[in-house]
């Protein structure tokens, strides 16, 4: 075989082996991260869902609620999206900026009876409430951090609700034209 045809299948069994070794690569054991334990993570995870199951409202219970004193509105989505539309009264605090310090800047007091939703309570407008997997919904991970965060007076809009028929009131700066429709002759 002359040495440069030896030379090109050296090369190219060499970068299969890489290849193929990059694909095997396994987690390693050892690698220690004080500041990430999935173990804690799923023991609070699997407490928040327990509660959960009795902290679900209707949209009726959840109107009721947010008249009352004290109630907050906590809209975890990303500022963008909550700017378009959210439920009149909602506080923003996007899921990226749950700190210690972020929540306890906006909801000072872990008593606080907070009301959540996410972008699966509404099946319309997609724009500002795009539909994740229902496994992936914020509702899950909002309702699971705030619990880590010591918030336990947490309830969550249960149902999926166009926003065209919905007896809660939007605000934002783009209001479809259905539902401004919808508000205005709630208001008549």
């Amino acid at each position: 075989m002359r040495p440069s045809i030896l030379r090109l299948l050296c090369a190219v069994s060499a970068a299969m082996l890489a290849c193929l070794a990059a694909g095997t690569a396994r987690a390693d054991p050892a690698i220690v991260n004080p500041a990430i334990d999935m173990q804690a993570y799923l023991r609070v995870a699997n407490a928040a869902a327990a509660q959960r199951e009795s902290h679900r409202v209707s949209e009726d219970d959840f109107i009721r609620m947010s008249h009352e004193p004290g109630t907050v509105i906590l809209d975890a989505r990303s500022a963008r999206k909550y700017a378009m539309l959210h439920v009149r009264g909602a506080i923003n605090v996007s899921f990226p900026d749950f700190t210690i310090d972020g929540l306890r800047a906006a909801i000072p007091d872990p008593s606080t009876r907070i009301l959540i939703y996410c972008n699966n309570n509404f099946s319309w407008p997609l724009d500002p409430f795009p539909a994740k997997l229902p496994s992936a919904a914020l509702n899950l991970s909002t309702y699971i951090a705030l619990y880590d965060y010591g918030y336990r007076d947490v309830w969550e809009l249960g149902p999926l609700i166009d926003a065209r028929t919905s007896r809660l009131d939007f605000e934002g700066e783009r209001i479809p034209d259905a539902v401004a429709r919808a508000l205005e002759d709630r208001a008549r």
